[in-house]
């Protein structure tokens, strides 16, 4: 390049020029009659030692063997000198030098009857390159390049510039570029957004411009806007006079579109699927699409799948569709601005329409201005997104619709992953709804409040679990554990448990026996998973295994409360006066893993005490001692201010104060109560046949008393059963209780333990239709075993008036 710029520094005159190559005048005979300046530059020789000298001295005849390979390639023109040839010459200090040469004749009477020009091989060589790049600049080149004088007005163009014009030169040779180009505009900030602006500035200050961005419409396609990278340099002659500007514009619309939709592709991936939310994913892609790909965006998904469910093979085109997502570069005035918020509503398209031909075909519909593309992931439909554009001719190319399709299936993976999560998530709160307890019974015997935190807050369930179960006598079981785990796994394994729980309490089972049998169960179901040599079938076992499980029965007639637990965490109580105390329950191992029995223990409670049953993620931490738990929970517990509702989110601010667990959490609050003694009466009876009128006698007058002569009827009837029963089948005195609360409960308790049976009698039998008479009679009815006897009791509903 550097050879290119000295030859051509001082004008575009070729190497054989007269006015610049090495001139020699011959005679007739080849003698060196005449010695240009630039010929002793080349061939060395100062003019008095050639002149008078043959051609022969610095030009030898042509002899194939003294030439190179590229030498031999070039024509021959002979042994005598004739237009254009190139020769090997010799200089002064003996080198070659490779030469073109031109011989022009001279005509006249003098004794000049030639004219020898000459110059080196690859100065020639070079300016025809140049010549050539000039030629093909000029007629082949795809960069439009244009010359404007000093008033803007156009000189000369090539043709890729008349290409874009679309006329002759001749007819718009003269015209200035805002007027080929009225309407356009400089995108590039930071200059002038005129042609006439810039062209004016770079020819005031001699400063060039390179790849300014232009926006436009060639002339020779109106009403289709381009993209061009152009520059712009200031024209000088010779004599550094400026006559111009110089334009050289490469269009690069294609490429701008390209990089607008790959920017819009990126885009889509940070702005699409942030949410596991469909109707979000829907609202994501139509604002990543308007306004710069389509005017309006619409996002239709067909039912199923807004319910979390998998599109059915139904019907073409008559599958039920929810508008989940729309968007206008028109609504609320203002360009990209956001559609008007709507809840999900039903859409129909009818037969014929670009949504319906798509639904029908499960491929992309392109209608004039209007591109439907399906939903589809994993081989399903999911729905339908619209992209629309306001003009009729502004059509979808193929790469744009290739484009379509590529945001369309990214949105089709983000909603099916919400799909599925919310399917998840659904069966994960239906699962919850059926493990845990919603709705605590509100008994008689105390007051509840509760709190439930699982370490997944995305499926909301885990492996702690609470109850709170009504058992015979007013009396309530208090139940709080721990499965070890967390998720879905330890959920399942936590409802295992918590129904066995309550299937076992209805037994009247004592808190040390119905832990037994728990453990039992426990134990049975992780042997059932093992082989008969003792290895497990699963690796992990039982997940019940090792879970631990507090097990309590208040009796708000007597105020004892029996607890026991299995590996569990004890209580903690703070009587009315605000004394705290764990009380030191033998623990028994936890479930499953046996070896030690489990014992129970009794406590009396004062009326008013406060009960907290919880697990060990409440008070247990990484960075907090179990026992700095305790005392936090124990501080909480005796400030008795506010309602126990208050005091569980006390504890919970207080033990977990960002809202967030490393392990399963649950809280249970009691508060004791007492029945009022006016509630219950008792009457201690011998086991002897005159003892069922007595207790006949007694029940009706207390019914009398608390005003329920209406129910004396069946009470009656159900006394007497109950005491015949127990003066037949058992001995020692007998125990008739009747409590008033929500139901009344008849009880008679006596030393036998055999239990009465419900059944059937035959037409023949004498015997065994009480019983079945009182249980239709009564609400409920049972047996309660205790350690001197057992307890029949039932429950009668209240007249409903």
């Amino acid at each position: 390049m550097s050879a290119w710029k000295a030859a051509k520094s001082a004008d575009f005159r070729g190497p054989l020029d007269v006015t610049r190559a090495a001139t020699v005048v011959l005679d007739a005979q080849d003698t060196v009659i005449g010695w240009g300046p630039a010929a002793e530059d080349l061939l060395g020789y100062p003019p008095h030692e050639i002149i008078g000298k043959h051609l022969d001295t610095f030009l030898p005849p042509r002899q194939d063997s003294g030439f190179t390979a590229a030498q031999a390639a070039e024509p021959t023109m002979g042994p005598r000198l004739s237009g254009s040839d190139i020769r090997v010459a010799r200089h002064r200090d003996g080198h070659e030098l490779l030469l073109a040469t031109a011989v022009s004749p001279l005509t006249g009477s003098g004794t000049a009857a030639r004219v020898l020009v000459a110059a080196e091989l690859e100065h020639l060589r070079l300016w025809e390159s140049g010549l050539a790049l000039l030629e093909g600049l000029a007629t082949q080149s795809p960069v439009g390049l244009a010359i404007y004088d000093t008033d803007l007005r156009l000189t000369w163009c090539n043709a890729a510039y008349e290409r874009e014009i679309g006329q002759p030169f001749a007819e718009f040779r003269g015209m200035r570029a805002d007027e080929l180009y009225s309407e356009g505009r400089f995108l590039t900030e930071g200059y002038p957004d005129t042609l006439d602006a810039v062209m004016h500035y770079v020819i005031d200050t001699g400063e060039p411009i390179l790849d300014l961005h232009f926006r436009g419409q060639p002339p020779s396609e109106p009403g289709t806007d381009h993209l061009w990278s152009c520059s712009y340099y200031r024209l000088q002659d010779a004599d550094g006079h400026v006559f111009g500007v110089c334009e050289d514009a490469f269009d690069i619309t294609d490429r701008y579109e390209a990089q607008k939709r790959l920017a819009l592709l990126v885009e889509a991936g940070r702005g699409i699927g942030n949410s596991l939310d469909m109707i979000v994913t829907a609202e994501e892609v139509t604002d990543v699409a308007v306004p710069g790909f389509a005017s309006t965006v619409t996002v239709d998904l067909a039912r199923e799948v807004r319910e979390g469910d998998v599109l059915g093979t139904g019907a073409p085109g008559r599958t039920d569709l929810v508008r989940v997502a729309s968007r206008s570069a028109t609504a609320n005035g203002g360009a990209g601005g956001p559609g008007e918020s709507r809840p999900p509503s039903p859409v129909d398209y009818p037969p014929g329409s670009p949504q319906y031909r798509s639904l029908s075909s499960g491929g992309l519909v392109l209608v004039d201005d209007t591109l439907v593309v399906p939903l589809r992931a994993g081989g399903n439909m999911l729905g339908l997104v619209t992209f629309h554009r306001g003009a009729p001719s502004a059509t979808f190319d193929s790469g744009e619709v290739a484009l379509a399709d590529e945001l369309t299936t990214r949105t089709a993976v983000c909603i099916d992953n919400a799909r599925r999560f919310t399917r998840e998530r659904t069966a994960s709160i239906v699962l919850q709804r059926q493990l845990l307890p919603q709705h605590l019974p509100q008994p008689s015997a105390v007051d509840l409040a509760h709190r439930y935190l699982p370490t997944d807050d995305v499926t909301g369930v885990g492996g702690d679990w609470f109850d709170v179960i009504a058992l015979s006598g007013t009396r309530v079981g208090l139940v709080v554990g721990d499965v070890v785990g967390h998720g879905l796994q330890a959920a399942a394994t936590m409802g295992r448990l918590r129904t066995t729980v309550r299937a076992l309490a209805q037994l009247d089972l004592a808190p040390d026996e119905l832990l037994k049998r728990l453990d039992d169960l426990v134990g049975q179901s992780a042997e059932d998973q093992s082989d008969a040599a003792g290895t497990p079938a699963d690796p992990h076992m039982d997940d019940a295994t090792g879970a631990t499980c507090l097990y309590a029965v208040y009796d708000p007639v007597s105020r004892r409360c029996t607890m026991a637990r299995a590996g569990h965490l004890p209580p903690a109580i703070v009587d009315p006066d605000g004394r705290l105390s764990f009380p030191d329950l033998p623990a028994g191992p936890p479930l499953g893993l046996g070896g030690l029995p489990f014992e129970s223990m009794e406590l009396e409670l004062p009326v008013g005490s406060l009960v907290a049953l919880f697990t060990d993620g409440l008070v247990e931490a990484r960075d907090r001692d179990i026992d700095q738990g305790l005392d936090v929970l124990g501080r909480v517990l005796s400030d008795r201010r506010g309602s126990l509702e208050d005091v569980c989110d006390r504890a919970v601010s207080e033990l977990l104060p960002d809202g967030t667990t490393a392990d399963d959490t649950a809280l249970l609050l009691v508060r004791t109560r007492e029945l009022d003694a006016a509630q219950v009466a008792a009457w201690d009876l011998p086991a002897e046949p005159v003892a069922v009128g007595h207790a006949r006698e007694l029940a009706i007058g207390k019914l009398r008393e608390w005003d329920l002569e209406e129910m004396s009827f069946s009470t009656e009837l159900v006394v007497s059963e109950l005491v015949t029963n127990a003066v037949r089948h058992a001995d020692g005195p007998l125990l008739l209780r009747l409590i008033r609360d929500r139901t009344l409960v008849c009880e008679v308790a006596d030393t036998g333990h055999t239990s009465p049976h419900l059944r059937h009698s035959a037409d023949d039998d004498e015997g065994g239709r009480g019983l079945f008479i009182v249980a239709q009679l009564v609400h409920r009815w049972g047996t309660r075993y205790t350690e001197s006897g057992k307890t029949i009791w039932t429950e009668l509903a209240f007249p409903s008036a």
